[in-house]
């Protein structure tokens, strides 16, 4: 931004907001007609070879117009965008959905509502490690190992490998197993994990010392679930994709493509979570979008305690409305956020 200066600036605002808005690239004589512009087209388009030069401005094909780089998509967003509010239509749309009461379906409306008021493709990761569990248990693989088996109320199965204690007896297998089970029932492992610690910290439980450090590693070892078995993810709205790109087809394949490698979706989705409120990336910044040339707009939600549980976005082409879809996608996490109290 030192680079450029106050005209330079405006006119490239201006130039990528034309852009964002016709989904073309932009000419001088274009740009000249906006209210906001005072200036030629022949100064025009000076400016334009210069912020070209910059790496900010390119000419696709052999089109005399400019749209921005990625690099310029990226100035733009983090300094120059003005991003607005949901429109109280759109408010109405998102509360009415999200008020049936029902966390894990809260989920399911949230990728709905958002695919439909973008018109993208909508992408919700959660952790499955946050659903209420149902039963544990532990089988014994020798004398030094056992693997514990957790199901949640959805009937997923998470397997762990834990090290059992020295001269643990059969018996204390079973013991640790009812244990953990009576204070799990109805409850996350988030929810359940200190209150198991604590009990056995202060031995106000009636298990001997073996069979509590058992249960103290098995409940470690299961908040700890590797993060491939303990995420799950929505995507809806791929449909959403075709509307408006039969010059770019190609580049919508490569998306669909991109959108079936659920693995990398979730690593996305896992760097939404390392920063406040939303977080936007642009094109090749992220290597699983890198060749289709796509966008991603996510926020991460919450549970009671203000725990960041999940994260909820959008895909679609690096020319969409970030101004809208923005406040959208942090709205939807601010009500999915609610749900899950």
């Amino acid at each position: 931004m030192r680079d450029i200066d106050e005209r330079s600036r405006l006119l490239f605002k201006e130039l990528v907001e034309t852009y964002l808005d016709t989904g073309e690239p932009v000419g001088s004589r274009t740009l000249s007609r906006r209210d906001s512009v005072d200036v030629s087209p022949a100064t025009i388009r000076n400016v334009m070879a210069d912020l070209t030069e910059l790496g900010l401005l390119e000419a696709p094909h052999t089109s005399a117009g400019r749209q921005p780089t990625e690099r310029g998509l990226r100035l733009f967003v983090d300094g120059m965008l003005e991003v607005g509010q949901p429109t109280p239509d759109e408010r109405r749309v998102l509360e009415e959905q999200s008020s049936n009461g029902d966390p894990q379906g809260a989920l399911d409306h949230a990728a709905g509502m958002l695919s439909g008021l973008t018109r993208m493709a909508s992408l919700v990761m959660a952790s499955k490690g946050d659903r209420p569990l149902k039963h544990l248990e532990f089988v014994r693989l020798d004398e030094a190992r056992a693997l514990a088996v957790i199901v949640d109320e959805a009937g997923d199965v998470e397997n762990r490998l834990i090290d059992l204690p020295l001269g643990l007896p059969a018996t204390a297998l079973i013991e640790a197993a009812n244990y953990l089970n009576a204070q799990l029932a109805g409850r996350t492992l988030r929810d359940a994990q200190a209150l198991i610690l604590k009990e056995i910290e202060t031995r106000q439980t009636q298990l001997d010392d073996l069979t509590a450090e058992l249960a103290r590693r098995g409940i470690v070892e299961l908040s700890q679930l590797p993060q491939t078995g303990g995420r799950q993810l929505i995507v809806r709205g791929q449909s959403n994709l075709l509307e408006g790109a039969q010059d770019d087809l190609q580049r919508v394949q490569q998306l669909f493509d991109e959108l079936e490698r659920k693995e990398g979706l979730l690593d996305l989705l896992e760097a939404a979570r390392d920063g406040e409120g939303v977080r936007i990336f642009i094109g090749a910044e992220n290597q699983l979008f890198s060749l289709s040339g796509s966008s991603v707009v996510a926020a991460p939600y919450r549970d009671a305690d203000r725990n960041i549980i999940g994260v909820l976005g959008v895909v679609g082409p690096t020319r969409l409305n970030y101004g809208r879809v923005i406040p959208l996608v942090d709205y939807t996490a601010e009500l999915v956020t609610r749900m899950m109290r």
